[in-house]
């Protein structure tokens, strides 16, 4: 798989491109702020449908402008598909494939595939959990793109239980009457469990599945260090269903419906009191181990940045054995790596369809990799700043 054009208009810094790009590995190459990331950030859109530099969309549409485009012509197995996102200010957004629209932005999803590693990613291993529940769920859709409609049943249900959960607490707190309320919140206990069952059981097959990997990827990064591990945390699941090694079973999604239901029946009276949903998919966690202890709190900087690349390089390697080569993208990496994690990264890049590598300096990227390198100008001053591609420079290995 790789992209063959990518488009954009009025997308962050840039206010038009037009790129032409072929297998192989091409380096986008220019300092700070000048625009490169925002080209793999683009991409990574059309991917994942969000961006892994913000949460919201308002930030990727150019100052001044009411919409922003992205478009890629996507080459798999010889086939080609256009894919075209508009984000609207204020309206929502649009996807169109090969040019006809379609009723859900989420329809998009699957055509393109990829796998980014970016200096943000030391937030799967030091953030809050929501980076980790974040990371699974978008693994989990690109390997079943279907999930993403799964995903936001649960996450409106969550919302309306929730506000439910706020307004029966207070009733119960005056002494009003709740016998409503409580009605119908049996009725969003049931899409709760649903949903989530749906979710947390591709949750833990994509933990069984990326397990064998991580170890992989792990000691191949850092072969001195503890041997490293993940185990699906959850505080209502039986301590069968946290082991990875456990084989998931078709029966789960209704194994799993009913646990959800009873745990939170056992839970209401404290919901009800905080007025918070206290069970589901929404309050879990990726435990990263190395060795017997976390590695949040106790990795060191190294061994947290070799632990991040390593779920990154087990995701392209899981999604590489569904038979397609994901796009690898890396965003101003290798300058963070030692030698032995460039070395280890510059491997797997070299054996992938696309790269798609941000820069500073020439000198940043391996010379192993005889990347295309392609210029990232700008001009203009301060918020009016525009991005450009400039002359090719000089390859990469000279």
């Amino acid at each position: 798989m790789y992209v063959r054009t990518l488009t954009l208009r009025d997308f962050r810094s840039w206010d038009q491109v037009d790129l032409e790009l072929s297998p192989g590995r091409t380096v986008f190459l220019g300092a700070n702020g000048n625009g490169k990331t925002n080209l793999v950030e683009a991409v990574g859109y059309l991917s994942t449908l969000g961006s892994h530099r913000v949460s919201s969309d308002a930030p990727l549409i150019r100052l001044g402008a009411q919409r922003s485009r992205i478009g890629a012509t996507v080459v798999n197995a010889g086939r080609e598909l256009r894919v075209d996102m508009e984000l609207n200010q204020g309206s929502a957004n649009r996807a169109q494939i090969n040019r006809s629209p379609v009723r859900r932005t989420r329809e998009i999803l699957g055509i393109l595939q990829t796998v980014l590693f970016a200096p943000e990613d030391l937030a799967l291993v030091r953030g809050d959990p929501s980076e980790r529940r974040r990371f699974l769920d978008e693994l989990c859709t690109a390997r079943l793109p279907r999930l993403a409609g799964v995903r936001s049943d649960y996450d409106r249900v969550l919302r309306q239980r929730s506000a439910l959960l706020k307004t029966a607490g207070r009733q119960a707190r005056s002494r009003s009457g709740q016998a409503a309320e409580l009605s119908t919140l049996d009725v969003w206990d049931g899409h709760l469990a649903t949903h989530g069952a749906e979710l947390l059981a591709q949750r833990l097959r994509l933990v069984h599945d990326l397990y064998p990997h991580l170890e992989q990827s792990y000691r191949s990064i850092a072969p001195e260090s503890r041997t490293a591990s993940i185990r699906y945390r959850s505080g209502y699941l039986p301590p069968e269903y946290l082991d990875p090694a456990r084989d998931p079973q078709p029966e789960d999604v209704e194994v799993l419906e009913a646990i959800i239901v009873s745990e939170l029946a056992q839970a209401r009276p404290k919901e009800l009191e905080r007025g918070v949903c206290l069970v589901g998919p929404h309050r879990d966690d990726l435990e990263l181990m190395l060795g017997s202890a976390p590695a949040k709190g106790f990795a060191s900087h190294g061994e947290s940045w070799s632990f991040a690349l390593a779920l990154r390089l087990s995701a392209f390697e899981l999604l590489r054995g569904m038979g397609t080569d994901p796009i690898l993208m890396l965003d101003d990496v290798f300058a963070e790596l030692d030698r032995r994690r460039r070395t280890a990264l510059a491997a797997v890049a070299a054996t992938a369809e696309q790269v798609l590598i941000t820069a500073a300096v020439p000198e940043d990227v391996p010379a192993e990799l005889e990347a295309t390198p392609l210029r990232v100008e700008t001009t203009g001053e301060a918020d009016e700043r525009t991005s450009h591609i400039a002359d090719q420079v000089s390859p990469t290995t000279s």
